[in-house]
C-alpha cells in the first residue's frame, strides 16, 4: 500500500520543493525604501536571503546588464537619470543574460527605481497598500534643502495636509477612498516648487482579497483531485490483489498437475 500512494508522496515532494526554492529566492532591498529618488541623491540596494556558497560570488543587473559588482550591497553615490531601471542580484550568473532563464531560480524579482530631475519628489515605501495598513509618505527636496510649508495634495487640487516645517505624513490605517492621485508643494528657499503627481493605490483588507467563490473554486478543485488520487490507488490495489490472487491459483494449478504426472509414472 506504501507504493500505491506514490502520487500523493510525488504531489507533496513537489510542493516542498517549490517553497524551498521560494525561500532561497534572493530579494533586493531598498535603503532608504524610496524608489523614486533626485538626482545626486545616495541610493543603496541590498541583496539579501540567498547565502552565497564558498565558491560564488554576488552578481548585479541593471536592465539586463552586468554590474561589475560583487558584494550583497551596491550603492550608487550620486544617482543620475540612466541609473534608473530594472536591479536584480543573484550568485553564478556571470554569463546569464536578462533573457536566459537557465539558472532564474538563483535570481531575485526586479526592483525598479526612478532618478527624477526637479526639485522635489513624493516618495512612498509602497505605492500598493493593503486598507488598514499604516502609510508613509516624504516630500523629499533636491539636496536634502530646507522644506517649509508642505501641503500635501490631490491632483485636482484638494488639500490633505500641511506642515509648517514636517515633510514627512504618516496616515495609522489606510482606507481605500484614500486611492487616487497625490503631490507635494512647499518653499525651497523662496521658490514655490511642487512635485510630480504619483498615484497610491488601497486594495481591500488581505483576509478579503480571495473572494468567496474562488476560494470555493480552490477547495473543490483540490477535493475533485484528491479524489481522483484516492480512485487510482483503490483501483491499483484491486487490480494487484486480483493479478496476485490469480497468479496463487495458477500456481497451485500448475503444481497440482505436475504432481499427478509423477504418481502416474
Amino acid at each position: 500500500m506504501g507504493q500505491l500512494l506514490s502520487p500523493v508522496a510525488l504531489l507533496l515532494l513537489v510542493s516542498a520543493a517549490s517553497r524551498a526554492a521560494e525561500v532561497l529566492k534572493p530579494v533586493v532591498l531598498l535603503d532608504p525604501p524610496w524608489d523614486r529618488v533626485l538626482q545626486e541623491d545616495r541610493v543603496t540596494l541590498k541583496c539579501q536571503g540567498f547565502p552565497p556558497a564558498a565558491n560564488s560570488s554576488i552578481q548585479w543587473l541593471h536592465n539586463g546588464s552586468l554590474i561589475s559588482s560583487h558584494t550583497p550591497t551596491y550603492t550608487i553615490r550620486s544617482a543620475r537619470a540612466e541609473d534608473s531601471g530594472e536591479y536584480r542580484c543573484g550568485t553564478n550568473i556571470s554569463n546569464l543574460s536578462f533573457n536566459i532563464s537557465s539558472n532564474i531560480s538563483s535570481l531575485s524579482d526586479p526592483v525598479q527605481l526612478q532618478v527624477r530631475v526637479g526639485w522635489l519628489v513624493l516618495q512612498a515605501a509602497r505605492w500598493v497598500i493593503q486598507e488598514g495598513e499604516p502609510i508613509h509618505l516624504r516630500c523629499h527636496s533636491w539636496r536634502n534643502k530646507c522644506v517649509q510649508k508642505v501641503t500635501y495634495l490631490h491632483a485636482d487640487g484638494r488639500g490633505v495636509k500641511y506642515f509648517h516645517n514636517n515633510t514627512d505624513l504618516h496616515i495609522p490605517e489606510a482606507k481605500h477612498t484614500f486611492s487616487g492621485s497625490y503631490f507635494c508643494r512647499g518653499l525651497v528657499g523662496k521658490k514655490n516648487v511642487s512635485s510630480e503627481t504619483v498615484i497610491i493605490t488601497v486594495q481591500g483588507a488581505a483576509n478579503a482579497s480571495i473572494s468567496p467563490s474562488v476560494l470555493s473554486w480552490h477547495l473543490i478543485a483540490f477535493g475533485l483531485v484528491m479524489g481522483l488520487l484516492l480512485a487510482v490507488d483503490t483501483a491499483l490495489y484491486f487490480s494487484v490483489k486480483r493479478d496476485l490472487r490469480s497468479s496463487l491459483n495458477t500456481r497451485k494449478d500448475y503444481t497440482f498437475g505436475w504432481s499427478k504426472d509423477i504418481l502416474d509414472k
